[in-house]
This record gives C-alpha cells, sequence and structure tokens, in this order.
C-alpha cells in the first residue's frame, strides 16, 4: 500500500519496505533504465538546517531520475528570515514541486508541514526526533552486506538521547526477527524514555550498556553516531562527553571477522582514520546505497497525485511542553495527539500536559 508522506519510519510497513527495496536493487543493477524516470517531476529541498550528506544525496538522486530540484540549504535568504511562517512555506512550496524534503531543528516540523502540503512530504531530519531516510539507507546496507534483516545483535554507539538516526533505526528493526540491541551510551545520553518504551511496547531485547570495549565481541553489526555538539545547551557537557567513546583499528581487534561497522555521518573523532580500510567498515558504502534507496524513494513519491489539505480536529485539554517541538516556535499549529495516546504529541512524541 503506498504512504501518502513519510514522517516517521512507523510509516514504513514491512511490505512497502521489502518493495522499495527491490526497486533499489534494480535500480542498482540497472541504472540506465531509470535516467528518465523523474523526467519533468520537480522536488522542493527546504533544509532549515546546514546538511551535506542527506541534501546533496537527495539531489543527486533526483537528477539521476532526470528530474530537477530547487530550494535553499541556508534560510537567511528566504522569507523564513522575514518571518514568514512554516505553513505558508509549505504552502506555496506544494504549489510548484511535486514532492518536497524537508529538514529541521525543530522536532516535528515535517509533521507540520504535512498539515499544509497538496503534496508528499519527506522528513529528512526534524531536530532530535527522526531521520527516516538515513533508516532506509541503514536497512538497504544491512540486507546489501548480510543477504537480509534479522537474526543479530547491533551495537548502537554514542548520542542516543537526541540521535535521530538513532530512533528512526531502533524503531524500523522492531519490524525484523530476532534483533537484539546494545544501547551502549553514557548515561547523561541514554536513549529517551519513550523509545524504551517503545521497544518494551514491540517485545525487543535490550541492555543498555555504557562500555564499547566489553560489548564488541557479541556484535554483527556496531552503528557508531557522533556526540552531536548541536544538541548541547552547555559547552562543558559537550567538551567532558565528545570523546569518550573512540573505534580505533586495535579495538576492532575484539570484533567478529563478519562484523560491519556502520556510521551515519558526519563522523569526527569517534572513528578513527585507521579503521576506513577495514573490510568491515561500510560507511562510506552506506553513503552511496543511502542515494539508490533516495532514487527509489523519489520514484514512488514525485508521482504521487496532488492531494488538497484536509482540515484536521485539534486534541482539546493538552498542550505541548517539549521545548525541541515545531509547536514552540510555530504557535498556530493545532494541538494533535498521536492515535491511540491522547497525551503524546503527534508532532514530537512527547508527553503533554494536561490543561484545564
Amino acid at each position: 500500500m503506498p504512504i501518502r508522506h513519510l514522517i516517521s519510519i512507523e510509516d514504513v510497513t514491512l511490505d512497502w519496505w521489502n518493495e522499495l527495496y527491490a526497486l533499489c536493487r534494480d535500480i542498482i543493477a540497472r541504472p540506465g533504465d531509470y535516467s528518465l524516470s523523474c523526467s519533468g517531476r520537480v522536488l522542493a529541498s527546504l533544509f532549515f538546517e546546514p546538511s551535506t550528506r542527506t541534501n546533496f544525496s537527495f539531489q543527486a538522486a533526483m537528477m539521476r531520475l532526470g528530474g530537477s530540484v530547487f530550494g535553499f540549504s541556508e534560510p537567511g535568504g528566504t522569507s523564513t528570515a522575514k518571518g514568514e511562517t512554516l505553513a505558508d512555506t509549505v504552502r506555496m512550496m506544494s504549489s510548484y514541486a511535486d514532492t518536497i524534503v524537508i529538514r529541521s531543528p525543530h522536532e516535528g516540523a515535517a509533521k507540520a508541514a504535512s498539515l499544509y502540503s497538496e503534496v508528499p512530504i519527506i522528513n529528512a531530519g526534524d531536530g532530535g526526533h527522526f531521520h527516516p531516510t538515513q533508516t532506509l539507507a541503514d536497512l538497504t546496507t544491512i540486507s546489501m552486506r548480510r543477504g537480509g534483516i534479522g537474526d543479530m545483535n547491533i551495537g548502537i554507539c554514542g548520542d542516543l538521547l537526541n540521535g535521530r538516526t538513532v530512533h528512526s533505526l531502533v524503531t524500523a528493526l522492531a519490524m525484523f526477527p530476532n534483533v537484539n540491541y546494545y544501547l551502549i551510551s553514557p548515561r547523561e545520553l541514554a536513549i529517551p524514555d519513550y523509545m524504551l518504551a517503545y521497544l518494551k511496547k514491540q517485545n525487543q531485547k535490550y541492555i543498555e550498556v555504557t562500555s564499547l570495549e566489553s560489548t564488541l565481541p557479541q556484535l554483527d553489526i556496531l552503528y557508531m553516531t557522533r556526540i552531536q555538539r548541536e544538541r548541547f545547551k552547555d559547552p562543558a557537557a559537550y567538551e567532558r562527553l565528545k570523546n569518550v567513546y573512540v573505534l580505533n583499528r586495535r579495538k576492532l581487534q575484539a570484533a567478529r571477522k563478519d562484523c560491519l561497522v556502520m556510521h551515519p555521518l558526519p563522523r569526527l573523532d569517534e572513528i578513527s582514520r585507521d579503521v576506513d580500510d577495514d573490510p568491515r567498515a561500510v560507511y562510506f558504502d552506506q553513503a552511496r546505497y543511502g542515494m539508490f534507496i533516495r532514487m527509489a524513494l523519489l520514484l514512488k513519491m514525485t508521482h504521487a497525485p496532488r492531494v488538497p489539505v484536509a482540515p484536521c480536529t485539534p486534541a482539546a485539554g493538552y498542550r505541548c511542553v517539549n521545548p525541541s517541538c515545531v509547536t514552540g516556535t510555530e504557535t498556530y499549529l493545532p494541538v494533535l495527539s498521536k492515535e491511540n495516546e491522547p497525551d503524546s504529541c503527534a508532532y514530537c512524541d512527547k508527553k503533554m500536559l494536561t490543561i484545564s
């Protein structure tokens, strides 16, 4: 069944993933057959936050399909700097484009954009919340390198509190059988409670640990992430934690011979350069797979019909108090609750405050 918007990896069903991955593999095998697949189609690229890989990956994907791209990577040069709302920006862009890809520092921005767009919205990262297309790249890498997903131990290491790639990956892997999680982080950057609640709800096996070295021998996949300076309010805290995990060639000797070392990039010092030549290091291949799976995604979504914006019913009696939620800056947005969770914000997934 097709999906309208890709806001969260929860929008992806197993059947839809299998269909998308099959298309991706065919594009990799026969790229020339798809070189004009999006001819005449236009992608709007709205990056309210800096990006290299994701931004250029989408652009390269659209151009390889024969389509066109317009947009911005610095909102300071747009009407946003004049105070234009996200809703108005999206309404305008959806009148020009066939699909919109959006990145924002505010959690729930892509969900908010979907309320005002007549064309599909693709979430390219919303604050420390989710990053579903990176997860599609991660799933593609695991599938290509292991022949499938499941029956594996995965260690996810680094900033699990703010890591949107982490949150999306954990959510996606719940679709597959017998995945065991080693959540490796300092206590200050442990995975959020709402993600642990999700794992428990899905009956997933996990263990929270602080040591990378002692965990390495158990892993089929090590997913490294950087400590994200831009998410810290206290610079001193970042300086204290920034190099808490560093993977180098010596430490990697303890890992299994067929262990995959992954990273969503960019990296800082958490993976030493002496790991790059190890055949288990697949993070640069991961970036290339990301372009191909985004080609498959765009091929599906840019051909979707335009759908008029539909009114939504606000959730009465609640207010989101998450300072990172998009509702804090876009104050006109209706208060929305998650389906079957009336006290959880539909934008950022955090618990809301009950008001009289």
